[in-house]
């Protein structure tokens, strides 16, 4: 699968990742300031943004897709961020593919499996009425019915985009990322840890990462790992506090060690 990708700036090169019914552009502001000193790569992932839709949606893969794109983009060991989903897409690769990354970032998700949290949010956008709405307004107004947060139904209408026939559609494939959840939400696991700096930078209101699955899975997949909290961030700590975010990867990355 030949993933849809954005380029920019130059350097070290950076890949990031994003979560699930996200696209490249949640990362675009943080990206700019990223790409005075590195060469960014914001990513689509499968089923998501502009990249191809399949049936097949696990992390396996996912992680198989990014790799393919390093290939192609002749950048054999690239950094990697990822954020929520996309952090566990990154864990896999790096845990897969251990030689071609160099660092990994993993932003407010643990690689532990989650109990599904999402129905409610894939039941709204199931229930919009793509054919008969006329109106970003009347889309908003079907998901507020199920989604009460604002902020929230502004994130997923970032997937709204007009057809060649002037109805709406999603840009991500929902059907193929409700059949396949169970996938998403379960566990990354490996026999041999990954042994190359990690970074996991957690939101202190999220409850994505547990204290205890620092020193339980954490720890034990990933051997040369630091965890950073950002205290006044929930999940999406890149939004929240994007110069904190900032700061942290920026240190990460130009540091020969942890």
């Amino acid at each position: 699968m030949k993933l849809h990708y954005k380029e920019m700036g130059h350097g070290q090169p950076l890949l990031i990742l994003h979560g699930l019914f996200g696209t490249l552009d949640n990362w675009q502001t943080l990206a700019k300031r990223f790409a005075e000193h590195y060469n960014v790569f914001l990513v689509d992932l499968r089923n998501h943004g502009r990249s191809p839709h399949s049936e097949e949606h696990d992390y396996d893969a996912m992680a198989e897709d990014v790799l393919r794109l390093v290939d192609e983009l002749q950048i054999p060991t690239p950094a990697i961020m990822g954020h929520s989903m996309g952090g566990k897409v990154a864990m896999n690769y790096a845990l897969k593919y251990p030689t071609r990354i160099t660092k990994l970032i993993v932003v407010d998700i643990a690689p532990k499996a989650y109990p599904p949290h999402h129905d409610e949010i894939i039941d709204a956008l199931q229930s919009v009425d793509l054919a008969s709405v006329t109106s970003r307004g009347e889309v908003d107004a079907q998901l507020a019915k199920q989604i009460q947060e604002e902020d929230v139904r502004l994130f997923l209408m970032k997937n709204l985009y007009r057809k060649e026939d002037n109805t709406f559609g999603w840009r991500m494939n929902l059907d193929a990322i409700e059949r396949n959840y169970a996938m998403v939400a379960e566990a990354i696991t490996s026999d041999v840890p990954f042994k190359k700096h990690t970074l996991f930078i957690k939101g202190g209101r999220s409850r994505y990462i547990k204290p205890e699955d620092i020193y339980d899975s954490i720890e034990r997949l990933f051997t040369l790992v630091e965890v950073e909290t950002i205290p006044n961030a929930g999940h999406w700590v890149h939004a929240e506090a994007p110069d904190q975010v900032y700061e942290l990867v920026t240190t990460f990355l130009s540091a020969d060690s942890l």
